[in-house]
């Protein structure tokens, strides 16, 4: 059995999808992997899948970020690889985010991220010669104004814009509708530049998806349920061949830090291998911030070791929660924590523990 291959794709390499014979093959001609072709491999029955494998839902993410048609059971043990990550980094931050469910002001980096994933989304509902830089630039305000009614906390992102305060006092201080909304404008300027730097990478007119943002879940031999949303899957008609794909609106890891980059996309592998029994030929993680793509081939030993990682990943979560002991970590990602006057590493004072609920 090959080893996982890694290698970085320098945005100079535009062709990208040609660059081997199973990119080549995931990316035919627009129509070659129609979506049925896609949900019949991601449906196949649990028997034809490694044991204790359930079969995989997907739906399209709803307004609030929830699926329609997620399974309500299992919800005591389960998982998805943002909260799996927030562990990982920081005992303490699971805990304020899944226990003690404390809310978050919306991030202008976080908020712009999603945004683009929308665009990028719906560039894929139009026909295969539309999708031009022009096309997504064009969606760019309609899809923030659906964030916005979706999500009216995002006013808080630039005070002073229509919603984020009231007329009479935007109407007292001329000067800070103006400034927010100078903010916004290139706020919005920076998603254009995501968005053109997809076109270096990728070229939509030639990629037809079979799934976008679809929720996968799958069920471990241990009880534990695998759940999270891939924001797209390439299927090849000619092999069946599945390619993972995540957008990122960072800037790619430097070399020697991809491991904790590829966390997720291996999570993504495990679920889709348990399911139909087959392991992805490509995860693929598209970094818009440097314009490069990491590019990863798993194996089936690859993806077992993150399977025992997982298991142990959630072992450690059942003891802290059955002592109470949420350490936390301090890292520089601490300076982008909302929780800081909570944490006794910048000392503040941990709320009570809530009454014991479900895990999630």
């Amino acid at each position: 059995m090959s080893a996982p291959v890694l290698s970085v794709v320098a945005p100079t390499v535009l062709d990208v999808d040609e660059s081997t014979a199973a990119g080549a093959a995931l990316t035919a001609a627009a129509g070659a992997a129609p979506t049925a072709a896609a949900g019949a491999a991601l449906t196949t029955a649990a028997g034809a899948a490694p044991a204790a494998a359930a079969p995989v839902v997907g739906s399209q993410r709803g307004p609030d970020g929830a699926a329609s048609g997620r399974p309500s059971g299992g919800r005591g043990r389960s998982l998805s690889p943002s909260r799996a990550s927030d562990f990982l980094t920081c005992p303490l931050l699971y805990r304020f985010r899944v226990i003690d469910r404390l809310p978050e002001p919306p991030s202008p980096a976080a908020t712009r991220g999603t945004l683009v994933h929308a665009v990028l989304e719906r560039l894929f509902d139009l026909p295969a010669a539309s999708r031009t830089l022009d096309e997504a630039r064009g969606l760019l305000l309609p899809q923030w104004q659906a964030l916005r009614e979706a999500e009216p906390e995002l006013a808080e992102l630039f005070p002073g814009v229509a919603g984020g305060t009231d007329g009479a006092e935007a109407r007292q201080d001329a000067q800070a509708p103006q400034d927010a909304e100078d903010a916004e404008r290139l706020w919005l300027r920076g998603a254009e530049e995501l968005l053109a730097t997809y076109f270096t990478l990728e070229d939509p007119t030639r990629i037809e998806p079979a799934e976008r943002e679809l929720y996968v879940e799958t069920e471990l031999e241990s009880g534990l349920t695998l759940r999270g949303y891939v924001d797209r899957l390439d299927v090849a008609a000619s092999t069946g061949d599945l390619r993972v794909v995540d957008y990122k609106t960072g800037r790619a890891p430097g070399p020697g830090f991809e491991a904790k980059a590829l966390f997720q996309m291996r999570f993504y592998a495990l679920v889709l291998w348990r399911v139909n029994g087959r392991v992805p030929r490509l995860l693929q993680l598209v970094y818009l911030g440097s314009g490069e793509i990491l590019r990863y081939v798993p194996d089936e030993a690859d993806l077992r070791a993150t399977e025992r990682k997982l298991a142990a990943l959630w072992a450690a979560i059942e003891r802290a929660t059955e002592t109470g002991d949420w350490r936390p970590n301090r890292t520089r990602l601490c300076d982008w924590c909302a929780h800081q006057s909570l944490c006794p590493e910048f000392g503040g004072q941990l709320p009570p523990l809530p009454p014991p609920a479900d895990l999630q």
